[in-house]
């Protein structure tokens, strides 16, 4: 006894029914309260992997939608209403490349795959399933006469899904060519869904084909799930096999905008660990009262001399005022609303809720014709609101078009981006490990040649002008650089630097301290050089457990952003003055954006088409190339164009030291050390590169060649006349310059995106 009571009993203690202090409850007609004894108990081991209390098995529903065109904002609603993971739509109706009428179809928070009818009219089969699952598309096999799309859903435990559409007017040979496809399925994944709609009929006496189906699917190990009819009609014409899982079918329903039921099942498949346990810990920024964050920094002052002391003193006043007015409290994420959607379009959607509830009491034609009119109109007003709101949100974002072309792309685009805290395959740690691991790797394949040494042994003299030092920043210096680009947060920051832009008065004596110390001195603060890293899938077609497939997205904290802000100003009007970049080096700068680019570009080749002439075009791609640059080549080179003393000691203050953590699922990982590259994310990182790959245009135009240069991408072009049968000695003598200063410069060429395209006429006349 005495040994159980040093152990402790495992216990959970709540604050219900049966938790709290005081007395303890008994039961009527006990003669004893029992005091609880706290030493005596000890905490349960709790299981990292632990279900999480409120799952529950992911949920689908399937129906055929008789087009999408007329009543995707009813789809939609419907699709939100059944609280689904993912939705299955047949006869879709949609041609090749409409994406935006799937995308209106699509609830918020959903991504849509899409397998359109290649031949006539009619057909097309589309999956919407949630951005937060772990998933991929899969490629669509060719059967003849059938439409089908498909994905791997989760990550631990992968579970395919393939959406099938059997049109009546199907040939013969289509049930072998569906039951070869189905079998190589099966091989592939044990854990098997294939549903739609077979238009065959399987009812209670089934028809001869449905028969063969079945029995053939069950010989490939589906089993089918649904029974009972599925059309008015009372045929049964919907189909779900499964294989490796338990399908729990929910009762049909009928729904007045199609001929068929729609069906919803549960998938039984096993449960997700729970994802850290921890509650999300945020600050509402409904709560953030600028007017409170700034009688709370009046008081700011200079905590020290040192750039070091006045840093830290920033990042301690500012984390002090948000803890004051905003607190840190655990929030739900809430799915996101349409910004459009009025108030008058919900008091619509009730009626229309209403008049369905109608007609399914009812079940009479003049119930159905009201409700079907009825969504008509309500379709109606839904694309007006769209069409009103995001005219006026075009029109507003004509002057910037980072912000079009992001309206345009949530209007178009099918794909999401999938919530990797649902993927736990992959920890924050691998994924900082592989990202810097990449670049060690193409660094140590592409060691220091003799060009590289013969470069840096070059004595570094520069005739023309020189900037070696900062001018001094003004206090209206420091607020235009606070309303400069966009007031980004990084989760290093003390606090939303919206709300820092929002008090000037409070933060530009110590905010301008800040930045002339760090210029005058030629050191950038080493507690600004650390960068949080998420992962980013490149597309959602691919692979999520390849880590291949992601792009690491670094966010810098921002103050650091401002001390660049104002050294870009300086640097980049010395640079312009001086036209010591090539005039033809495109890409964050002034003047130079993607527009001239490909209008010069085009321009060049156009005219020598119109002499009669052609041209060959090269598109070079390097591997990371911000990532690979080399900062002692990179010094050299800021040496060439006149950067000297002070300027260039900041310089490499600002590129030495740095760091970055991946951050994924709520946590950090450690750091990571950077030894190449310019820093992405930072406002300086492209006219550093720029200077970088100065020399490669020089080179290039000294065989003849054009050369246009955005950002990391080159193009090479060589303008002939005639049209020769082989590429020209010059064309061959430059490429191997270009492919050998490469290599000096610790740069990788990625030969399976590097392009080669020919322009001319052919024998007819054609282009």
């Amino acid at each position: 006894m005495e040994a159980n009571m040093r152990l402790g009993i495992p216990t959970v203690e709540g604050r219900g029914r049966y938790g709290g202090g005081g007395r303890c409850h008994r039961r009527r007609g006990s003669r004893y309260g029992y005091a609880r004894t706290p030493s005596n108990l000890r905490p349960i081991p709790r299981d990292e992997g632990r279900v999480s209390k409120d799952y529950s098995p992911p949920s689908l529903v399937l129906c055929n939608a008789r087009s999408i065109g007329n009543k995707t904002a009813t789809l939609r609603d419907f699709f939100i209403s059944q609280g689904v993971d993912l939705a299955c739509v047949t006869e879709t109706w949609v041609r090749e490349g409409d994406t935006v009428t799937l995308r209106e179809m699509a609830p918020p928070g959903f991504s849509v795959l899409h397998q359109s009818r290649t031949v006539g009219r009619g057909g097309g089969v589309a999956l919407l399933i949630r951005e937060d699952c772990s998933f991929r598309a899969l490629p669509s096999p060719s059967i003849p006469g059938i439409e089908c799309v498909g994905l791997v859903w989760g990550s631990e435990v992968s579970l395919a899904v393939w959406l099938v559409y059997w049109p009546p007017s199907a040939p013969a040979a289509t049930l072998s060519g569906l039951l070869e496809a189905v079998a190589g399925w099966a091989l592939e994944f044990p854990n098997l869904l294939v549903l739609g709609d077979f238009n065959i009929h399987a009812d209670a006496t089934p028809s001869s084909q449905a028969l063969d189906l079945v029995s053939s699917m069950a010989t490939l190990g589906l089993s089918q799930f649904v029974s009972g009819p599925t059309h008015q009609a009372g045929h049964t014409l919907d189909l779900i096999f499964g294989a490796g899982i338990d399908v729990i079918m929910c009762p049909s329903m009928k729904v007045p905008w199609s001929d068929h039921y729609a069906l919803k099942a549960r998938i039984d498949v096993p449960p997700p660990p729970c994802l850290g346990g921890e509650p999300i810990w945020a600050r509402p920024q409904r709560l953030m009262d600028p007017d409170r964050f700034r009688q709370t920094l009046r008081d700011l002052s200079p905590p020290g001399d040192s750039l070091t002391e006045l840093v830290e003193g920033w990042n301690t006043h500012l984390l002090a005022a948000i803890n004051e007015i905003t607190p840190k409290r655990p929030l739900r994420p809430r799915r996101n609303r349409a910004p459009w959607f009025t108030e008058e379009l919900r008091k619509m959607k009730r009626d229309l809720r209403r008049l369905e509830r109608v007609w399914r009491r009812a079940r009479d034609g003049a119930s159905r014709t009201s409700y079907r009119v009825f969504m008509k109109t309500y379709e109606m007003a839904v694309k007006a609101a769209k069409k009103s709101y995001f005219s006026a949100s075009i029109a507003s974002a004509s002057s910037r078009p980072a912000q079009l072309f992001s309206i345009i792309r949530s209007l178009t685009s099918l794909e999401g981006q999938p919530n990797l805290n649902n993927n736990l395959t992959h920890s924050c740690e691998a994924f900082a490990s592989f990202f810097a691991e990449k670049v060690l790797l193409l660094r140590h394949d592409l060691p220091a040649n003799l060009d590289t040494i013969k470069e840096l042994e070059a004595p570094r003299l520069s005739s023309g002008p020189v900037l070696d030092h900062f001018d001094r920043i003004s206090p209206a210096d420091v607020d235009r650089l606070l309303r400069a680009g966009k007031p980004t947060t990084c989760p290093l920051d003390p606090c939303p630097s919206w709300l820092i832009r929002a008090c000037p008065d409070e933060v530009r004596a110590l905010l301008g301290d800040i930045i002339n110390l760090s210029l005058g001195t030629g050191t950038f603060p080493g507690e600004l050089k650390e960068a949080v890293v998420r992962p980013l899938l490149k597309k959602t077609s691919l692979d999520p457990l390849d880590l291949s497939n992601y792009r690491p997205v670094s966010n810098l904290p921002f103050l650091g952003k401002v001390i660049e802000r104002a050294v870009a100003e300086q640097l980049g009007g010395f640079l312009d003055e001086t036209s010591a970049l090539d005039p033809f080096q495109s890409g964050f700068r002034a003047g130079h954006g993607t527009e001239t680019a490909l209008v010069a570009l085009t321009d060049d080749l156009r005219r020598q088409l119109d002499r009669g002439g052609s041209g060959l075009l090269i598109l070079l791609d390097l591997s990371a190339a911000f990532d690979m640059v080399d900062h002692e080549l990179l010094d050299h080179r800021l040496a060439d164009v006149g950067i000297q003393g002070t300027v260039l000691q900041w310089l490499r203050s600002f590129l030495s030291g740095r760091g970055q953590r991946v951050a994924l699922g709520g946590e950090l990982s450690s750091r990571h050390s950077l030894v190449c590259g310019v820093p992405q994310g930072a406002i300086l990182s492209p006219m550093l590169f720029n200077i970088f790959m100065r020399p490669l245009a020089q080179l290039v135009r000294s065989f003849g060649l054009g050369c246009h240069q955005y950002a990391d991408d080159t193009q090479l072009y060589l303008l002939m006349d005639g049209h020769p049968d082989s590429a020209p000695d010059t064309l061959i003598r430059c490429l191997e310059a270009v492919a050998g200063w490469l290599r000096g410069s610790r740069l990788k060429l990625n030969p399976s995106k590097t392009e080669v395209l020919w322009l001319g006429r052919d024998d007819t006349g054609m282009r």
